[in-house]
């Protein structure tokens, strides 16, 4: 009697822990699909939803300013169904927030409501020519330099100068370009040189003396320097009033170092596809083009960013900008399923094609990895296999809105990749403050 008794109690116990870890688990589960801020247009309704044991206190008296606050209790037939509704109408730009608890008595966290312009952007979609004139001139490899007297250097081993650094300044002259470094270093006549070299953002001074190389007699430091780089990608959008765009979803990355260019100047031109690699697992395909119009670029290039290149369309530039512009959607407005790419292939037209949001990262800050999307279009299979090189920038369109831009694919899968939630780009190029 006392076994079955301990056997009994025991049972009891481990109902209770399994009990325990499964609404631990659940509720976690629940808040991980609730965003810990949102951003909802002037004039748009959202409802926000909290199923048991989780929701939202009451707002303060002064939020009515921002919002309208609306609760509906939702009647279900479990308690675990049922859910806790808070319809929200927005009145006015500010900022509000919503508390979210367990129970109705444990707070969690604060939910920050953001009620923001509305925006419409032109969905770009056209092939692009990206050229860059980096700041100062970048290492991309370095090289042993043999003297007089037959002895070999590597001034960049000895001074602990990298590939991947940025050379800036030497003796505190601005570096132009590549050809300007080996002026310097020719002038020198061995004498010390100090070079100003960014690594990391941080900036630093290193000392060396220049070697005269046996083979032709100048001076050297052993430097291989690139000061430009040039490729095709995909305009993203246009913001009809200021007048930015934005472009290919993710940093302009040096080919031999990987190293994000920092940029003193570059240019978007016209671009026409020429011919197109399909991807395969394994290999990532890629859009061959060829810039023309060369000396007419169409837009000036600001900036390069973790999220893409951004700057400023030239005025009246022919058949660009001139679209029909479409609201943006925020990551809280986006849903998995159907949604489509617009993207230029070989006939060097904007199309629309279908894509399959199958995932939806919600993220806090910016990062390119915000949705993994799927290409189930037929055609564009057949033409590419997938999302290749040059596709990057390709704008994606769902329920009306752009809400997205594709940036990377996934090697192992090329019909599969990533896209960055819209609203990131729109804040890096700095026209989220310019309404409709």
């Amino acid at each position: 009697m006392n076994i079955y008794r301990r056997l009994k109690s025991l049972l009891a116990i481990g109902l209770s822990i399994f009990f325990i870890f499964f609404m631990c688990m659940y509720t976690l589960e629940i808040i991980n699909n609730i965003n810990s801020e949102y951003n909802i247009t002037i004039g748009d309704e959202y409802a926000l939803r909290a199923r048991f044991p989780l929701g939202f206190s009451l707002p303060a008296d002064d939020i009515n300013k921002i919002l309208e606050v609306n609760q509906v209790k939702n009647v279900a037939n479990s308690i675990l169904a049922n859910k806790n509704i808070f319809e929200l109408k927005t009145l006015d730009k500010g900022t509000a927030n919503l508390q979210l608890k367990i129970l109705g008595l444990i707070p969690y966290k604060n939910i920050k409501i953001n009620v923001v312009p509305k925006i419409k952007i032109i969905p770009g979609g056209q092939s692009v020519g990206v050229r860059l004139n980096t700041d100062g001139v970048l290492v991309v490899g370095t090289a042993d330099i043999t003297d007089d007297n037959f002895k070999t250097h590597n001034l960049a081993s000895i001074s602990g100068i990298k590939t991947g650094d940025t050379l800036a300044k030497i003796n505190d002259i601005k570096v132009q370009n590549a050809s300007h470094v080996g002026e310097i270093v020719r002038a020198s006549d061995g004498d010390k040189l100090s070079l100003s070299i960014i690594r990391n953002r941080k900036e630093f001074v290193i000392d060396v003396n220049p070697i005269k190389s046996e083979e032709d007699g100048e001076y050297r430091l052993g430097l291989w320097v690139r000061d430009k780089t040039a490729g095709v990608g995909t305009l993203s959008f246009i913001h009809p009033d200021s007048g930015k765009f934005g472009a290919l979803g993710h940093a302009i990355t040096d080919v031999d170092t990987g190293v994000l260019l920092s940029i003193k100047n570059g240019e978007i031109v016209r671009s026409r596809v020429v011919s197109i690699e399909q991807g395969k697992r394994g290999i990532p395909g890629e859009i061959k083009g060829v810039f023309y119009e060369t000396n007419n670029p169409i837009g000036k290039i600001e900036k390069n960013t973790q999220l893409g290149v951004y700057g400023e369309l030239f005025p009246d530039v022919e058949g660009i900008g001139k679209q029909k512009s479409m609201p943006i959607a925020y990551q809280h407005e986006i849903k998995e399923g159907k949604a489509f790419i617009l993207t230029t292939l070989d006939d060097n037209t904007v199309e629309k094609f279908e894509i399959k949001i199958t995932k939806i990262n919600l993220q806090t800050k910016p990062d390119s990895k915000s949705m993994i999307i799927k290409i189930t279009d037929k055609r564009l299979l057949e033409k590419t296999g997938g999302i290749i090189q040059g596709m990057s920038g390709s704008p994606i369109i769902q329920d009306d809105k752009i809400i997205g831009v594709v940036t990377h694919v996934l090697v192992n899968d090329p019909t599969k990749g990533y896209g960055v939630f819209i609203e990131w780009m729109i804040s890096e190029s700095e026209t989220a403050g310019n309404t409709e």
